[in-house]
């Protein structure tokens, strides 16, 4: 039994404790993203909100799930346009960088050249919880009464290390909430929706977007791009080393023949990432496909060498009212861009997925969660880095 005065020293320790862990919170350096460290990729410009909305009609809706000491996930939903995506389908493929994943309904994406439905993005075993209540989403709509087939898209990372992953915590009341409220405008990054509790290069990933707008000259076409960033690897921003300058990066071990591996990156680089690419530039799908290959090639910037263990998936699909398809049409005539225009867009999708891992990065917070902390990036040292390497114009 305690004495009277240890049991008035509890609440007060207890009341400290939880100071200093706010404390600690409060410290943490403000997130930025990557242009606020002068880090932007290529040479086109970004859309107005430097995000996959800038695709006239896209939109993203996201639920981030946070309960308890062990539920850190979430749904993020991204919608090709403002109708029934069933009834009006946009082209679209996909493209398998590293196969080590649950990507629901890719197949006939590829087959058929199309969408049916939104995209959900969540962790890996909520996939099918995911699929499932976007499908009773989609059957529920008008007009859909005598759907008896569809091929509800949904892709996934794994964030068991933050994530009570094996208790499933995805509800089809989250994915109901991600779909409809998603919006056009800016999106939020970092450690929210799909991103809650994704850990990339070794810090804490998360959600990440960019875009891009083509001069006129080169046909005035948008390019956005979405990722959920949960991979490995050696991390550079733009060239400069800095999971090695960081002393966190893939195989470290290995080269530095270092024996106490705590809290350092995974020595294989495994993980995972989801690529969305949207276009209002009127491609085919067999053109998206070649333009989804190119997501590889940003990611592969940032230091990725999609592991063995890494679930690495592109998907791409064009608005273009040109290249709609509707459900029920006998016959398709469109018009669409040829091989010959499809440099500016391919080069503008590299640079676009480049600049939005670096966002996921960057805007991720330090995260608690089902006993394990994963810190996010140290932007103070990453700027030094930068700095030191004569990378961008660094704001202080």
């Amino acid at each position: 039994m305690l004495h009277a005065p240890h049991r008035l020293l509890l609440p007060l320790t207890a009341a400290l404790l939880g100071l200093c862990a706010f404390t600690a919170s409060a410290k943490e350096a403000p997130r930025a993203h990557a242009r606020d460290l002068g880090v932007a990729p290529g040479i086109f410009a970004p859309g107005t909100y430097n995000a996959i909305t800038d695709v006239a009609g896209v939109r993203v809706g996201q639920v981030t799930l946070v309960e308890g000491d062990t539920v850190r996930t979430g749904v993020t939903a991204i919608l090709p346009h403002t109708g029934n995506a069933y009834r009006s389908r946009v082209p679209a493929a996909v493209h398998v960088g590293n196969g080590f994943g649950k990507f629901v309904g890719s197949t006939q994406v590829n087959e058929l050249g199309e969408l049916e439905t939104p995209i959900l993005l969540t962790c890996t075993l909520c996939v099918w919880k995911a699929a499932d209540a976007m499908a009773e989403w989609m059957l529920a709509k008008p007009d859909m009464q005598k759907v008896r087939s569809l091929n509800v898209v949904v892709g996934e990372t794994n964030d068991g290390g933050l994530n009570d992953i094996r208790s499933r915590p995805i509800t089809a009341e989250a994915v109901r909430r991600a779909l409809d409220t998603a919006q056009s405008g800016p999106v939020e990054e970092g450690s929210v929706g799909a991103g809650t509790g994704t850990v990339a290069f070794g810090w804490k990933g998360g959600i990440g977007t960019s875009s891009r707008k083509l001069p006129d000259s080169l046909g005035g076409w948008t390019v956005g791009v979405l990722v959920q960033a949960n991979f490995g690897g050696v991390l550079q921003v733009e060239g400069a080393p800095v999971g090695r300058e960081l002393d966190r990066y893939a195989f470290q071990n290995a080269v530095a023949r270092q024996e106490n591996a705590r809290g350092l990156a995974d020595d294989r680089g495994d993980g995972s990432v989801i690529i969305v690419i949207a276009t209002d530039a009127p491609l085919s799908d067999r053109n998206l496909r070649r333009l989804a290959s190119r997501g590889m090639m940003g990611l592969g910037r940032t230091g990725s060498s999609a592991s063995n263990g890494s679930g690495d998936y592109v998907l791409a699909f064009s608005t273009a009212e040109s290249v709609r398809r509707a459900f029920d049409a006998p016959q398709l005539q469109t018009t669409e861009l040829a091989n010959e225009s499809m440099s500016a867009v391919f080069q503008a999708s590299v640079d676009a997925v480049e600049e939005s891992v670096y966002n996921a990065l960057f805007m991720a917070t330090t995260t608690r969660g089902n006993g394990q902390t994963v810190e996010a990036i140290p932007l103070d040292r990453v700027r030094e880095i930068l700095r030191a390497h004569g990378v961008g114009v660094v704001k202080p």
